[in-house]
């Protein structure tokens, strides 16, 4: 089982990348996101997933462990295979895709190749539970408070506020993530109009 390569990048292809460990060249499937930030002739890591069937051995390469990890997780939902939780994490990174769950922003999901709103849903829906175990910690001071967005129990003016930005044009993780901000600022007594005006500073600087 292989969990690692580290070695220099050969060829990059569409879908996959060719990695030379010590003269062996080992080819990995990799999301789009993960292929742009590698660079033929130079070094590389990528932690792997190996997949083995009677007839073929695919290896799919991650620049880190939690991506390795939702890509794991995600093929936990029905309907979706390695290739569409790549598609999903080429458009996606950890901590965003954590935090569409959260949100329940099944849009954001669907964005993805070979997702339609019906395996988008599933996948809100049923690693909604999961998402922020597998956040990141960037996302993680946040995550709980989208969560509480996503199922309808965030209070009034903070679910007022989120709605006003998103009607602005804002991604519904922008104003969310501006939200949580103004909150810390204006205090959790704050009005709808007051945390609208401080999420605004928040998403202005």
């Amino acid at each position: 089982m292989i969990g690692k390569l580290k070695g220099t990048v050969d060829e990059i292809g569409e879908d996959h990348v060719v990695v030379d460990v010590h003269g062996v060249g080992y080819v990995a499937h990799c999301s789009a996101r993960t292929l742009s930030r590698l660079n033929t002739g130079e070094a590389a890591v990528l932690f792997i997933e190996t997949y083995v069937r009677e007839d073929q051995l695919r290896l799919f390469g991650f620049l880190s462990t939690l991506e390795r990890e939702w890509f794991r997780l995600l093929q936990s939902v029905q309907g979706v295979g390695s290739r569409v939780a790549l598609n999903v994490l080429s458009v996606l990174t950890p901590g965003e895709l954590a935090n569409a769950i959260a949100l329940q922003d099944r849009t954001a999901i669907a964005r993805a190749p070979g997702v339609g709103p019906k395996v988008a849903l599933r996948i809100a829906t049923e690693l909604k539970s999961r998402a922020p175990a597998f956040a990141g910690e960037t996302e993680a001071a946040t995550i709980g408070f989208k969560q509480e967005l996503g199922e309808g129990v965030a209070s009034a003016p903070v679910s007022d506020a989120v709605s006003a930005l998103t009607n602005l044009g804002y991604s519904r993780d922008q104003a969310a993530n501006a939200i949580a901000a103004a909150l810390k600022n204006g205090g959790e007594d704050a009005d709808s109009a007051k945390l609208i005006r401080l999420g605004l500073k928040e998403l202005a600087r």
